[in-house]
């Protein structure tokens, strides 16, 4: 299967971007006051499609990539961020209860996917930081 490992990769990174684009999309959308077509049955769908080929995805890097690569935490921590993600996105989205709410947790969730691109793209805990700190 390593063979196959730049196109999986790409698939991966292409899952990333379309996936921080919509949710980009649907909680400008809430924030402008319009749930109703943020919540439409396509671009739900939509987003379960592009996750479902972003895990597949990330789960197929996971196999065929040596363990040694990830000996510093860096997947560990990207993971963990991951479901903060899913769930600031989830209050942006639908469950906030109130506008506040749901602003607040929308520019956290942007903050957390901008913080889990970096610490993938650096494979360092530290992301974007590590940069700056040495």
């Amino acid at each position: 299967m390593i063979e196959f490992y730049a196109q999986i990769k790409w698939v991966h990174i292409a899952s990333i971007i379309a996936s921080g684009l919509l949710f980009l999309f649907r909680g400008s959308l809430v924030l402008a006051g319009r749930e109703r077509i943020a919540m439409l049955a396509p671009l739900r769908f939509l987003s379960y499609s592009i996750d479902t080929v972003l895990l597949s995805a990330a789960l197929m890097l996971l196999t065929i990539l040596p363990h040694a690569m990830y000996a510093n935490g860096w997947l560990t921590l990207k993971l963990v961020l991951v479901v903060v993600y899913v769930v600031l996105g989830s209050l942006a989205l639908k469950r906030g209860r109130t506008a506040g709410v749901r602003a607040g947790s929308f520019v956290a969730g942007l903050a957390v996917y901008l913080t889990i691109v970096g610490i993938a793209r650096i494979h360092h805990p530290w992301g974007w930081l590590h940069y700056w700190m040495g």
